[in-house]
């Protein structure tokens, strides 16, 4: 029998509960001045919620830090049970060593099926961001994976190794990943998405992937790995704020459109250097898919 979700969004009510009672947990504590010791304590009560199936966790806009990260990464390394796991972490100062701590929660969940993880501006760096990656390939089970890393200084490298590291996750199906503002540049952007045609359980991929310094290499090795994604049938591609030129777009929407199972579209490649008069070309090239059920392509913001 399936429990009725417990909400919590007070420290104080969560550590009093019954822990050991909890299966299916949502709690808030967003915004609310959460420094490392509370943390902490959340880390140490979380840890004997030993029959956990389900948690959301919401500790966005507060000061957790390292050892706030680190202590609720041990902490979840007790809760064997998980299969739906969403951590909303931005703006916490969690840095490269607390990235590492938190991630160690992930290197044995084998019954892991859902992960969505939020750590945008916490300066996790490459070496975070490697950490994650290798974490994650061992949740041999995962099937959705949502990850938003926005502003982390993450580089081609780091970039890179999260997609080499995730096409070991041979059962994921569903990707969400966000790498705004990370400097990947165009080895970054290749080296993931050739990662990513490793992928082959993939059918649904939304990529966002806007102020990265993405230029004609970039995609024109993107857009051919894509196609080798041979289950892939729903693509979300965001690119804005690049240095996309024509070629580059022609490049893009001509790979994409020999992604063979290919049924919906969304591009958007507003602010990059298509000028008017090449944008019905790029369209043309997209369209040229004869799966295409739906299709959508933004050129202006």
């Amino acid at each position: 029998m399936i429990q009725q979700v417990k909400y919590y969004c007070r420290l104080e009510e969560f550590l009093n509960s019954t822990l050991q009672s909890h299966q299916n947990l949502y709690i808030d504590l967003s915004n609310k001045q959460i420094g490392e010791q509370d943390a902490q304590e959340l880390g140490s009560a979380l840890a004997n919620c030993t029959n956990l199936s389900n948690l959301t966790l919401h500790l966005e806009y507060n000061q957790i830090g390292e050892q706030g990260a680190s202590c609720l990464g041990s902490a979840l390394v007790n809760c064997t049970n998980l299969s739906n796991l969403t951590l909303y972490l931005d703006k916490n100062q969690i840095g490269k060593q607390g990235a590492s701590g938190l991630i160690s929660a992930f290197k044995n969940c084998t019954t892991l099926l859902n992960l969505t993880l939020y750590l945008r501006d916490n300066q996790i760096g490459e070496q975070g961001t490697s950490g994650l990656g290798f974490a994650l390939s061992n949740c041999t089970n995962l099937q959705k994976l949502i990850l938003y890393l926005g502003q982390n200084q993450i580089g081609a490298k780091g970039a890179s190794g999260l997609g080499t590291a995730l096409s070991n996750c041979t059962n994921l199906s569903n990707l969400t990943l966000e790498l705004w503002r990370n400097q990947i540049g165009d080895l970054g952007v290749s080296g993931l998405g050739s990662a990513l045609a490793s992928c082959s359980s993939i059918s649904n991929l939304t990529l966002l992937l806007g102020e990265n310094e993405i230029g004609q290499q970039g995609v024109s090795g993107l857009g051919p790995a894509l196609a080798n994604c041979t289950n892939l049938q729903n693509l979300e591609l965001y690119l804005r704020y690049n240095q996309i030129d024509a070629i580059g777009a022609l490049g893009l929407g001509s790979s994409l459109a020999n992604c063979t199972k290919l049924t919906n579209l969304t591009l958007n490649l507003s602010e990059n250097q298509i000028n008017s008069s090449q944008e019905l070309k790029v369209k043309s090239k997209c369209l040229k898919s004869k799966r295409l059920v739906f299709f959508e392509i933004h050129f202006q913001w």
